[in-house]
């Protein structure tokens, strides 16, 4: 992977400054750190443009009102409940052990779900405004300055592979997070050298399979 590239720096001193790098990921992006003052200065850039964003808010009363509908909510209730045959409470043991062994079978298949690819797509003024995480099947997107998005407008996430035709990978919800399922051949297209991209397009998508509206947000995806 060639570190020089000025997009990529970009990419990865964002993904660092945010905290979206994975941990073998991260320590061997401090050890780039050590020997690259231009790239500290990057990462310095990013931190400074994301110190707003954790800026404390101000403590808000909550309604006395409030507070009593949550009391009455979680103070424990008398019930009468019929006694049962033993063979039915441990039809009701058996059943609820098998939802926590699916629970625990689910969260071990989630877990190992990891992305193969990251992009932190940026503003015409350089600030982050999404991060897309690329996985084997699918695209998470998530948030983090989106601006709103215009009645009768949609935006549409693009791949640009190196032969540089944009490919649409389809609309994301107009608060920027979502999931997007991807295609064989879509898949294909994600890779080191896959740039990322949002356009400004009419209600539902571009019309044409191109791009029709503004860049609003652009970024390349990068793997470490």
């Amino acid at each position: 992977m060639n570190y020089r590239h000025p997009e990529l720096r970009r990419a990865l001193s964002a993904d660092y400054a945010i905290g979206l790098m994975p941990s073998t990921a991260r320590r061997r992006f401090e050890n780039l750190l050590l020997d690259d003052p231009t790239l500290r200065e990057e990462v310095a850039r990013w931190q400074e443009s994301l110190v707003g964003l954790t800026t404390s808010l101000e403590p808000q009363p909550v309604p006395e009102r409030l507070w009593e509908q949550i009391i009455a909510r979680i103070e424990p209730q008398r019930l009468h409940v019929p006694e049962k045959r033993p063979f039915w409470s441990w039809m009701r043991i058996a059943a609820v052990a098998c939802t926590l062994l699916v629970a625990v079978i689910v969260g071990v298949i989630y877990n190992r779900d990891k992305p193969d690819f990251n992009a932190t797509l940026v503003a015409s003024n350089q600030q982050p405004a999404l991060t897309v995480q690329a996985f084997d099947r699918y695209l998470k997107v998530e948030p983090v300055t989106v601006a709103r998005v215009e009645t009768g407008r949609s935006l549409e996430l693009w791949a640009i592979p190196a032969d540089g035709i944009p490919v649409s990978l389809g609309v994301i919800p107009d608060d920027g997070k979502g999931r997007v399922e991807l295609s064989e051949s879509q898949r294909k297209l994600l890779g080191s050298q896959t740039t990322m991209a949002i356009t400004l397009e009419p209600k539902g998508g571009s019309p044409s399979g191109k791009p029709t509206g503004p860049v609003l947000y652009k970024g390349q995806l990068a793997s470490l």
